[in-house]
């Protein structure tokens, strides 16, 4: 595997590239946390909405993204390799954001029904993991971007 690349990656190639290799894990755990979330049922709506708009809005942006550089639409572009910094950046930011208020919410209905209880930590754990690979993605992204 390599780390940098003189080119963006097309095709299967995004399976072998250390930027590219975490777009499946990123769907996988950002899925997770969407998943969990819509099952549990906790008060108040208003940070649970916005975790729900932070893991629906990556996990489909991740999605098109990902079948954007197996498609080759990037045509090797600099500005590609600027775009998905910059994509990445603001996906961990928002994870950490959606971590964080998810955490707080999950504590402070400690009491509650054990099984919510027990999804939303589910949840929890799914969103940092999310937010670090997204993090990791956005360094390894960056290291490609200073080589263009």
């Amino acid at each position: 595997m390599t780390s940098t690349t003189e080119t963006l990656p097309r095709g299967l190639g995004i399976c072998t590239t250390i930027p590219d290799i975490f777009y499946l894990p990123e769907l996988v755990f950002g899925g997770l946390v969407w998943i969990l979330v819509a099952c549990t049922l906790v008060l108040p709506y208003n940070p649970q909405g916005w975790v729900m708009f932070v893991s629906v809005f990556c996990f489909t942006m991740t999605f098109i993204w990902m079948c954007m550089f197996a498609f080759g639409v990037h045509r090797n572009s600099g500005g590609w390799a600027t775009a998905d910094l910059a994509y990445h950046g603001i996906a961990a930011f928002f994870y950490l954001s959606a971590s964080v208020a998810l955490a707080k919410v999950t504590l402070d209905k400690k009491d509650g029904d054990i099984f919510y209880y027990r999804l939303d930590i589910s949840a929890v754990v799914f969103s940092y993991v999310a937010t670090l690979l997204y993090f990791i993605h956005t360094i390894f992204s960056a290291m490609r971007w200073k080589s263009f």
